[in-house]
């Protein structure tokens, strides 16, 4: 029933944004003293045009990157295609080699698009892949279920199919998985274990300062969530039938933590819009747009990694098992590590990422290096000025000298 009433009312709401399209298109543009009135007339039809989510990834847009002292055209490639996601390649047109790194994005209700930013840093001093996982509402059932091993097994053939002597970078909710993928490699001796990790703002341990997010995952019972936030997708999708947390649902908790932020950005919005301040308009609806774009995830998934990551802290605590077999973060022996935290991230709290230099235990000193933003919170440790300025040359000095 929840899917089937967020799709009702989107449908309720669709001829409105339909008709104020059409109004936006043939509104006859005013002057003279009705001009002010005719920009007020058009901010608000595009409010009302803009009052959806979008179930479809948004575009990267990356289509050029500076490297070095020239500006280089990138493409993307799918470099090997999967049920539940895809390796995607951002492919510079250089003939210098540049070390390869692997970014494992969210998946928590967002695209992989939600780290551009991230990728197009990244690309000026590095071949970049990324994991580009698809909406759970496309996957046929037939595809089969998804969890959280099955992410450590995608992340491992993505390694192996980059081949030797990859970088691996975590953001966020993968970290786990990311380490988990990388000891496993490590115990297997696979050839194509990354030369090294760096694991920003992830919930490695959730014991260690534990914030909202991880409290609100940890006062209720997973049949809880199971009953009031899982629901069955319609018939009109191609995974009709699959239990899944739908994206809609995760843009609700995470806009709800800062409602009156978002509120006043779209008031924003709207003063821009009428005061025909189109670039400043253009800044914040852009971000909408990437923020708006939301993706389903498979029940298993979803409960998974609240039981594992966020009740049980299974990897902390020597718990995790993959495939059957115990994960021991101790046999990562070459594998440099690095981590980052952001000393105002209210999601992911200090120490949580930090923590996984304990569990590597057997990597000697000079291959472990924790990294302290003090004056960003979590978003910020990825995106934005001081992870272009001041974390990423962190990042960028640990791969060199990995190399």
């Amino acid at each position: 029933m929840l899917y089937a009433g967020y799709q009702g009312l989107d449908d309720f709401i669709a001829p409105f944004r339909m008709a104020a399209l059409h109004g936006l298109t043939f509104m006859p543009r005013l002057a003279g003293p009705f001009a002010q009135l005719s920009r007020h007339n058009a901010a608000a039809l595009e409010m009302v045009s803009r009052f959806r989510l979008s179930h479809e990834r948004p575009a990267f847009g990356i289509t050029t990157v500076r490297d070095g002292n020239r500006d280089v055209p990138v493409r993307e490639e799918v470099a090997l295609d999967l049920p539940f996601g895809q390796l995607l390649h951002f492919r510079k047109e250089i003939d210098t080699p540049r070390p390869k790194v692997l970014v494992t994005a969210p998946l928590s209700g967002h695209f992989a698009t939600l780290l551009a930013g991230t990728v197009k840093v990244l690309l000026r001093d590095h071949d970049v892949y990324i994991t580009d996982w698809k909406n759970a509402r496309d996957v046929p059932k037939a595809a089969g279920a998804f969890g959280v091993e099955d992410y450590v097994a995608y992340v491992i053939r993505f390694l192996e199919e980059i081949g030797p002597g990859a970088h691996i970078l975590g953001v966020c909710q993968p970290c786990v998985q990311a380490l988990a993928a990388v000891a496993v490699m490590s115990e297997d001796r696979n050839p194509a274990t990354p030369l090294s990790m760096t694991l920003m703002a992830g919930p490695v341990d959730v014991r260690e300062s534990p914030t909202t997010v991880n409290a609100l995952a940890d006062e209720k019972p997973l049949d809880w969530f199971e009953r009031n936030v899982i629901a069955t997708v319609p018939l009109r999708y191609a995974g009709a039938g699959r239990r899944v947390y739908p994206g809609f649902v995760q843009l609700t908790a995470f806009m709800s933590m800062n409602m009156e932020r978002h509120r006043a950005q779209h008031k924003r919005l709207y003063d821009h819009l009428a005061a025909g301040e189109t670039e400043e308009a253009r800044k914040v609806k852009e971000f909408y747009d990437e923020y708006f774009a939301v993706l389903d995830l498979t029940e298993e998934f979803y409960i998974e990694t609240i039981e594992r990551i966020f009740k049980k802290a299974e990897l902390a605590t020597g718990a995790f098992t993959y495939r059957g077999r115990k994960v021991n973060p101790g046999a990562i022996r070459h594998t440099a590590l690095l981590t980052v935290e952001g000393g105002r991230d209210d999601i992911c709290g200090l120490g949580q990422t930090s923590a996984a230099h304990d569990l590597c235990s057997s990597l000697r000193p000079h291959l472990k290096r924790h990294h302290l933003q003090a004056n960003v919170g979590h978003y910020g440790v990825f995106n934005g000025r001081r992870w272009e300025n001041e974390i990423y040359p962190v990042v960028r000095n640990m791969i060199l000298a990995m190399e």
